[in-house]
C-alpha cells in the first residue's frame, strides 16, 4: 500500500495529456472547471490489453501477482479498467476459471434483474431509462407520483426507501457533470437505477450523498448495469463505514485523526500552524477521505489513484 504523499508524488511525476478525452471527453463549456489531468498511459509501465490477457493461463485463471505488479508500475489503460477492476474490487476470485467466472456472472446477473423487477414494482420509473428529482411521498405519506405503483408507503421501510429516490437522482444530476458521458439521460438515469437498487438493498446505510461519487466510475467503465451493481456493491464493503454518520460520530473520523497523526509526524510545522487555525481536527479533508478524492482530481487522476490503493 502506498501512502496519499506517495499517491500525489506519483501523479505529478505523470506528465499532462489530452490522450484521455478520447475515453473521458469533457463538455467544451467545462474544459476551464476541471482539474488539469497529470496521468496518462505510458508504454511498457501501464499494464495494457495486451499484458492484460496474456496475464490469463488456459483455463482463465489469472496470475493476479503479475497484474498487481504491472498496476503499481503505471496503472491501468482506460480500455480494460472495467474488467479489470471486476477482479481488483473482488468481483471474481483471480484463481476461477473463465467457465466459473461466466456462471457466476449469469446468476448475479439474474439475482440484479430480480431485485430490479421488485422495485419497479413499486415505482415504475426504475428501469425506464428515466429517474425522478421530485419527491415521490408527500408530506402526509401519500404518493405525489404516477410512477409510484402497488407499494404500501405505510410500510416503514418502503417509505424511508422512496423517500431516498428524488435526493439520489438530485445528486445524479450533479454528479460528474462536466463529463460528455451524463449528457444522456439513460446514462443518468443507470446511475439513478444503481443507486436507488442498492439503497433497497442496504437496510443499514441505504443511501447517503457521496455514494454517488462512487458509483458513477462503474457506471462508465462497466456496461452492463448488474456486472456495475455488483462491482458498486464490493466498493461499499470496503468503504460503507465512511458513509455512517450518527449525532456522535462521523465516518471517517478514525481516518481524520490517523491524518492528523502523521501531519504531525511528517510536517508538525504544518500541523501546529493547522492548529492555530482551527483546524488541527482536518475537518476540511472529511470530504476528501469520505469520497477518496473524487472532486479534488481529475476523473482519469482519480481512477489511477484507486487503482494504486486497489493493488
Amino acid at each position: 500500500m502506498i501512502g496519499c504523499g506517495g499517491l500525489w508524488r506519483v501523479l505529478m511525476k505523470s506528465s499532462g495529456t489530452t490522450e484521455l478525452n478520447s475515453f473521458y471527453p469533457i463538455r467544451p463549456e467545462c474544459q476551464a472547471d476541471v482539474p488539469t489531468t497529470r496521468f496518462k498511459p505510458r508504454s511498457g509501465k501501464t499494464l495494457s490489453a495486451r499484458r492484460w490477457q496474456a496475464s490469463f493461463d488456459a483455463a482463465g485463471r489469472l496470475d493476479i501477482a503479475k497484474v498487481l505488479r504491472r498496476i503499481q508500475r503505471g496503472g491501468v489503460h482506460p480500455s480494460i479498467k472495467g474488467e479489470v477492476w471486476e477482479f481488483l474490487l473482488g468481483c471474481y476470485d483471480p484463481n476461477s476459471t473463465l467457465e466459473e467466472r461466466n456462471e457466476l456472472m449469469q446468476r448475479r446477473r439474474g439475482q440484479y434483474d430480480m431485485w430490479k423487477a421488485e422495485c419497479q414494482k413499486m415505482v415504475s420509473v426504475i428501469g425506464s431509462g428515466k429517474f425522478v428529482t421530485t419527491p415521490l411521498i408527500g408530506d402526509d405519506g401519500e404518493p405525489t407520483d404516477p410512477s409510484v405503483v402497488g407499494a404500501k408507503p405505510s410500510d416503514n421501510k418502503v417509505l424511508q426507501w422512496m423517500q431516498l429516490l428524488h435526493q439520489i437522482g438530485l445528486d445524479v444530476v450533479r454528479t460528474d457533470r462536466a463529463l460528455v458521458f451524463y449528457e444522456s439521460e439513460s446514462n443518468q438515469a443507470k446511475l439513478w437505477d444503481v443507486l436507488s437498487i442498492y439503497a433497497w438493498l442496504d437496510n443499514d446505510i441505504g443511501y447517503v450523498q457521496g455514494m454517488n461519487d462512487i458509483c458513477s466510475p462503474l457506471v462508465m467503465l462497466i456496461e452492463n448495469e448488474a456486472d456495475c451493481f455488483w462491482c458498486f456493491d464490493r466498493a461499499m464493503r470496503r468503504m460503507r463505514e465512511n458513509f455512517r454518520c450518527t449525532a456522535s460520530s462521523m465516518g471517517v473520523q478514525s481516518q481524520l485523526g490517523t491524518l492528523s497523526q502523521i501531519m504531525k509526524t511528517v510536517d508538525p510545522k504544518l500541523h501546529h500552524h493547522l492548529q492555530d487555525l482551527d483546524g488541527g481536527e482536518y475537518l476540511f479533508a472529511f470530504r476528501m477521505l469520505m469520497v477518496l478524492f473524487r472532486r479534488e482530481f481529475s476523473f482519469a487522476d482519480t481512477l489511477y489513484l484507486w487503482e494504486i490503493v486497489s493493488s
